[in-house]
């Protein structure tokens, strides 16, 4: 059985969706005759824990461990909270304080490419004894933090293997990336290194179209969409919430404020008293005070149930008895190619999808190839507000579903296979 090492940050206990990628496709890699190696580091600091995920991490699967210096574990004597939301690429727009300017600042000017820089040298030194050990020829770095991926750089000039690199966001056009109060210098530097990075991999995979096409104008080497995917077989019949709810599943940050949707919803409420006895607005996850400004503004506060952070089987529980699933993405022409990870899971959970975000967005594309929900952009008003209606109607009804089409090829498995053949 062939064997191949998986260099990643994020792995359980970690939370949030960065860490199932990888830890899915390890999941599933033995299918496939090969044998996943893995290589976190000992003492990370993540921002999200979800200690529920480490049962799905295969028995026996050797995994090697090295301790890391992180500046975020300093940062956090400062201030715990602002240290966690900038680890995790939540960067507030406004009223910014001195700290977080500060932290900003050297973050993205003293750490390039990322705050875990200092994993490298130490992590080339001790997987170049592994790979000579383990007889691996052949190594994967998965970024964001896009650190990881130098780290392969260098096995491969040192050691001569084959590298992979996976990106699950872009690198310098993702959308934080212009809050990091970068100097030209900087930002020269970011861009040397993305370049380096894509031109030396030896294949190169995205999880979506926009970031294979970005990496095109970089590079000639073969760059490969494995979009994430669904790792259930649920097919209905769970015990649906007897309200009208509309959940969303995750950080709902200022820049995701979907305002038009609070004025359609503000408006029925006004207008039908039976709606304002059924709606509920469930957010299970982080929420901005901007957006909660919004949803007050419209009088909407006492529809709102608060939920917070849930572990992934929480999510995957509220996704599949909610009435309709709430996915919106920034507003620009950045994140059309951003493909969130929880559309996935909310397709495999068989409810109606409402999508806001920009327009040409490649999720919303996968929304209306599937027949999975619906979609619109941040100007919509009318056809907005009739599809909430029937789909309300269709909840007076008992009747409100989704029959997502030709969702299989995002199952976690299938996307492994899609892996595999790379490799």
């Amino acid at each position: 059985m062939e064997r191949v090492l998986i260099i990643t940050y994020y792995w359980p206990p970690a939370g949030g969706p960065g860490v199932q990628r990888w830890l899915k496709f390890v999941k599933y890699l033995r299918d496939f005759e090969i044998e996943p190696v893995v290589y976190v580091p000992e003492n990370p600091h993540y921002p999200i824990e979800d200690a529920s995920l480490e049962k799905e991490i295969p028995n026996d699967i050797t995994i090697y461990k090295q301790p890391l210096f992180e500046p975020y574990g300093l940062a956090k004597l400062l201030s715990n909270k602002k240290t966690k939301r900038i680890s995790s690429g939540i960067i507030q727009a406004k009223n910014q304080s001195v700290l977080e300017k500060a932290m900003l600042l050297v973050r993205g000017n003293l750490f390039i490419p990322d705050a875990r820089k200092y994993w490298i040298k130490p992590s080339v030194k001790f997987l170049s004894e592994v790979l000579d050990k383990d007889g691996i020829d052949t190594v994967i770095t998965t970024g964001p933090p896009h650190s990881v991926h130098l780290i392969g750089q260098q096995l491969k000039a040192k050691k001569g293997i084959r590298w992979l690199a996976d990106f699950r966001d872009p690198w310098t056009s993702i959308g934080y990336h212009k809050k990091l109060k970068l100097t030209k210098s900087s930002q020269k530097k970011h861009e040397e290194l993305e370049r380096s990075v894509v031109n030396q991999a030896d294949q190169i995979i995205v999880t979506s179209p926009a970031t294979q096409r970005e990496f095109q104008q970089i590079t000639q080497q073969p760059i490969t969409v494995i979009t994430n995917g669904h790792d259930t077989d649920y097919e209905g019949g769970a015990h649906l919430d007897k309200d009208f709810t509309i959940s969303h599943i995750g950080s709902l940050l200022t820049d995701r404020n979907p305002k038009n949707l609070w004025k359609v919803l503000s408006q029925i409420a006004s207008e039908n008293s039976v709606f304002r006895a059924d709606l509920q607005l469930e957010f299970m996850g982080v929420v901005s005070k901007d957006v909660m400004d919004s949803l007050y503004r419209f009088e909407l506060g006492p529809y709102v149930k608060m939920r917070g952070y849930g572990s992934h089987a929480e999510a995957q529980r509220r996704q599949q008895t909610s009435q309709v699933l709430l996915l919106v993405e920034i507003d620009s022409e950045e994140t059309k190619g951003i493909i969130p990870g929880k559309l996935f899971e909310y397709m495999a959970a068989q409810r109606p999808i409402l999508a806001l975000g920009p327009k040409d967005w490649e999720a919303g594309k996968i929304i209306q190839k599937t027949r999975s929900g619906a979609v619109y952009d941040y100007d919509s008003h009318d056809g907005l507000k009739k599809t909430v209606l029937a789909w309300y109607a269709s909840f007076k009804k008992q009747n409100l579903s989704a029959k997502a089409k030709n969702i299989e090829k995002y199952s976690r498995r299938t996307l492994t296979e899609q892996l595999v053949k790379l490799l």
